[in-house]
């Protein structure tokens, strides 16, 4: 599937529906000087071209009770593809990891775990990363404040 390229409304279209993708048309369309038409198929043909690739609600984390945010570096015992896949295979099943990234530098992956105190992140280090006998390391680091989060991204 090829992709068109971006014009200025694509991207402002792309910008209101990340700070809010529950806008309807017709608001988007005010928004961006077109009739609700255009603005439709326009939005379906990001969607069809993966620009868009899901929406979701964001949640406060300390209404759900996940108030600790944690930054978790992974170094495994070994770096092999076999290793590598087995981890990560593990990971996506893990609901607590919330994203994991392949890094570059002294530690092999990072992990973001939400959690609801330090006792329940202490649990799942010793009981849900410390059933994996390919991890040689963790770095934990615990976030104190939030100062800046976005969901989306530059355009």
């Amino acid at each position: 599937m090829t992709s068109s390229k971006l014009d200025k409304t694509d991207i402002e279209i792309l910008k209101i529906l990340q700070e809010d993708a529950d806008c309807t048309i017709k608001e988007i369309s005010a928004k961006v000087n077109l009739s609700p038409t255009p603005v439709h198929e326009r939005i379906k043909r990001l969607e069809k071209e993966g620009y868009i690739l899901k929406y979701v609600a964001v949640l406060n984390p300390e209404k759900i009770g996940n108030n600790l945010l944690v930054f978790c570096s992974v170094k495994l015992k070994q770096m092999t593809r076999d290793v590598a896949s087995d981890f990560v295979s593990m990971i996506k099943g893990i609901p607590q990891v919330t994203a994991c990234y392949n890094v570059a530098g002294e530690y092999d992956y990072m992990l973001t775990i939400n959690a609801p105190d330090m006792q329940y992140y202490n649990d799942f280090v010793i009981n849900v990363l410390g059933a994996s006998e390919s991890i040689g390391s963790i770095l934990s680091t615990f976030v104190m404040k939030e100062i800046k989060h976005n969901s989306g991204y530059y355009l």
